[in-house]
């Protein structure tokens, strides 16, 4: 690969050895729910599920009553789940007030013989400027990982699902490395609290170790110490980000920048970076082909029908339209050669939450990204990179593709997407109010 920036990081990244066998990738939300419950009931050394939020309902409940069930049976299991602390504290999102989630866990501690702790992790003072957003459930020396939370859509408990990849990896090596960054660069930090345990401390009260746990993440990474640099074969890298020029990032505008042939990009909020535009404009200045597959503004899961009450929240998915419609006005002609594809997924009622890229037949990364300014900026991040040099790995990954695909529909016109005049009344009046007091551009620096 041609070194496109002067301190290039891809030729430095430390990787782990695979398999083709130690790499699966399940098709859907209700795998990945059975695989979890399955690995959860037969480890046998240790338990660490890490992810934006565990919601109090009944796939939330399957999985907290699971590993209860884990710890009575074999009491010596070693056992976390970590998720944001702010997002536990809080009910949903238009829902009025509501207790949180943290309530629930002090409950489920009350009334278990087994311990099963539930540590909150403040990335900031609030959740509106950056929370935890590393996905990865580490069971003995497997990784399953994916860019859903645990709850009833993301588990597919019910009638409806929302649809995100979901790989399996088998290394014990990866499985540590992700392990000790959790314990010992989360778990250990004064800022980090049970929320399980009643009596929480406020947010405020923990202002500087936040402070102090933020200014460390920054420098943080996860230990590849036993990995190495060589590309001799299937590997995998895990990647670690937090604010401004992370190396996350770097890595991400690194592989659009490596980009020859084919670039696929994923993304349920399209709402990209000035630097991920101008390396996917640089691509394609250099005859790269791509394909962006986003979720419908339907298939958004903050998306409210026009037939429901407004509610500001509800502007969101088509803010996201917005973006998208002015991107493919302005690459109209890479559309019409078929150069550039954006693909709108929509299926049913269900919802779109994919991340990730794939780059020529080399690269493929596996994210809880959005590629969006919040996740550049704010979130807490983390990502594996797939590296198949030799072309071990083409099937799965060929398949896991099409599989996205199916419920696709190519963007042949930007003039396809809907525009402000085509909007629901309430919508199209909170977006022009918004438009008037210029408060959109910093709108799209924060979703």
């Amino acid at each position: 690969m041609p070194l496109l920036f002067k301190r290039s990081l891809l030729p430095k990244l430390r990787s782990f050895p695979l398999t083709a066998e130690a790499v699966t990738i399940l098709p859907g939300a209700a795998d990945f729910r059975r695989c979890l419950l399955e690995k959860i009931a037969q480890a046998t050394q240790r338990i660490y599920l890490v992810a934006l939020y565990l919601q109090n309902d009944e796939a939330g409940q399957e999985i907290l009553d699971a590993l209860h069930a884990a710890k009575l049976k074999r009491p010596e299991l070693e056992i976390a789940v970590v998720v944001d602390w702010l997002r536990a504290q809080r009910g949903l999102i238009g829902a009025g007030k509501q207790p949180g989630n943290s309530a629930w866990y002090q409950e489920m501690t009350r009334t278990h013989q087994s311990v099963v702790p539930v540590y909150g992790v403040p990335v900031q003072t609030r959740e509106l400027f950056g929370v935890l957003h590393l996905k990865g459930f580490v069971i003995d020396d497997c990784v399953v990982y994916s860019g859903a939370s645990l709850n009833n859509v993301y588990l597919h408990k019910f009638d409806k699902y929302r649809f995100d990849r979901y790989h399996v990896l088998q290394s014990r090596e990866l499985a540590d490395s992700m392990h000790h960054l959790v314990k010992h660069g989360l778990i250990e930090s004064k800022a980090v609290h049970r929320l399980d345990l009643p009596n929480l401390p406020t947010t405020r009260s923990l202002r500087n170790d936040i402070g102090d746990l933020r200014s460390r993440l920054k420098y943080a990474a996860y230990d590849t110490s036993a990995g190495s640099t060589a590309r001799t074969g299937l590997s995998v890298s895990p990647l670690l980000g937090v604010g401004k020029n992370n190396p996350l990032n770097r890595v991400i505008l690194e592989l659009i920048a490596s980009a020859q042939k084919q670039l696929t990009i994923c993304t349920p909020y399209f709402n990209l970076p000035l630097g991920v535009i101008r390396e996917i404009n640089r691509a394609l200045a250099r005859g790269v082909k791509i394909d962006i597959v986003v979720g419908d503004k339907t298939a958004n899961d903050f998306y409210i029908p026009p037939s429901e009450p407004f509610k500001v929240i509800a502007a969101l998915p088509y803010l996201y339209e917005i973006s998208l419609r002015r991107f493919a006005k302005r690459h109209q002609r890479n559309i019409d050669s078929g150069q550039l594809n954006l693909h709108l997924w929509r299926e049913g009622d269900n919802s779109y939450h994919l991340k990730g890229m794939w780059i020529d037949q080399r690269y493929t990364l596996l994210t809880g990204n959005n590629l969006n300014p919040r996740a550049f900026r704010l979130d807490l991040e983390n990502a594996l990179l797939i590296d198949d040099p030799k072309g071990e790995w083409l099937e799965p990954r060929r398949v896991e593709l099409e599989n996205i695909f199916v419920h696709t529909t190519r963007i042949a016109r930007f003039q396809d997407l809907e525009a402000l005049p085509d909007y629901p009344a309430g919508v199209a009046k909170f977006l022009k109010r918004v438009s008037r007091v210029r408060v959109e551009r910093l709108l799209y620096r924060i979703l």
